[in-house]
């Protein structure tokens, strides 16, 4: 049974916790870490851990901890993902890896001076089972050569304190990711266009906006995010080959005819959405560190998506076209 303990016990945190203590074969969780102890200490009442610690280096120190989640706010990450990989204990790091590509880049240098991989990052679309399918279309070559991939990434509503920035680095983030894990390319330019504001959203506050990501092979990436749609969490991917295409399908649900007029639900958020993928990513986890072997994403995988959305913050705060440039990749996580 591997012992894991969970750092930050908010949202996502708890949502892992309880996913982790009733769903997620081979695994305890020991000990939870929470800024807000009281919370931590209500959370670990909830899924049966003892050990309680205010402070996250305390828990990624302790002995009966053999594996480490960390879901606290993205500032804190790299100094826990470091500490993690110093303890020589496999982390799975909710997204991002860390804010900034300098950041990023100290965890990818201490994992490869470690030569061993112990971080996976928490991009959990390369585990849902549309994008899977999809992936396994294009990696057989059924549609030929990718050509163009249109994206969709539609929130009902947004909380007060929204940025334009955050459209980037909360939402965009996951089509940066799953785009290149599809495709197998790195992406080399972003530009972000600013279409008719909506008017449900705060002063200021660029909602939607239109990112244009060009990949290595030539492929054009548009992905469309609109963080207050009103109807419903809406993902959409469709890539265009040269002898077809392939998509994602309908969320699983039921379709009613009534009236004279068809309707099917549409997820109302993330968990509606992905709840199938955070399981299935959890397990591949725990699976994986098991056997001895820590899946991707990787640290890597964390520093250029990172990267790549630094490079649209750049394309839409001059209105240009960036380019994205890479280091060389590390041998640790050759393709």
């Amino acid at each position: 049974m591997l012992k894991v303990g969970v750092v930050g016990a908010g949202n996502m945190g708890e949502d892992h916790l309880r996913r982790l203590a009733a769903g997620i074969a081979g695994a305890e969780v020991v000990a939870v870490s929470d800024v807000n102890v009281e919370l931590a200490k209500r959370v670990a009442d909830g899924v049966g851990a003892a050990r309680v610690h205010a402070e996250g280096h305390d828990l990624v120190g302790d002995g009966e901890v053999q594996a480490v989640l960390v879901a606290s706010p993205a500032s804190t990450h790299e100094a826990f993902t470091l500490a993690c990989i110093a303890a020589g204990k496999p982390v799975l790091c909710e997204k991002p890896l860390a804010p900034t590509t300098d950041a990023c880049l100290r965890v990818v240098e201490a994992e490869a001076a470690r030569s061993e991989r112990l971080v996976q990052v928490g991009f959990m679309r390369r585990y849902d089972h549309g994008y899977q399918a999809m992936q396994q279309v294009l990696a057989a070559g059924s549609i030929g050569a990718p050509l163009l991939v249109h994206c969709a990434h539609r929130n009902p509503t947004a909380g007060a304190g929204v940025t334009s920035d955050m459209l980037v680095t909360e939402s965009v983030v996951h089509e940066i990711d799953v785009t290149r894990w599809l495709l197998g390319q790195e992406i080399v330019a972003a530009s972000v266009l600013r279409p008719r504001r909506s008017s449900l959203g705060e002063a200021g506050l660029q909602d939607p906006q239109l990112v244009l990501l060009e990949t290595e092979a030539g492929v054009l990436v548009d992905v469309e995010v609109f963080v207050r749609c009103q109807y419903g969490y809406d993902i959409r991917c469709e890539v265009v080959g040269e002898s077809g295409t392939v998509s994602l399908a309908e969320p699983e649900g039921v379709h009613g005819r009534q009236q004279g007029r068809r309707s099917s639900q549409v997820p109302v958020d993330w968990r509606d959405r992905f709840a199938r993928a955070y399981h299935t990513e959890l397990q591949a986890w725990v699976d994986g560190v098991r056997g001895g072997a820590v899946g991707d994403p990787s640290a890597w995988d964390g520093y250029v998506t990172t990267a790549v959305a630094e490079g649209c913050l750049e394309a839409l705060a001059e209105q240009r076209r960036v380019v994205v440039d890479l280091p060389e990749r590390p041998g640790l996580y050759a393709r």
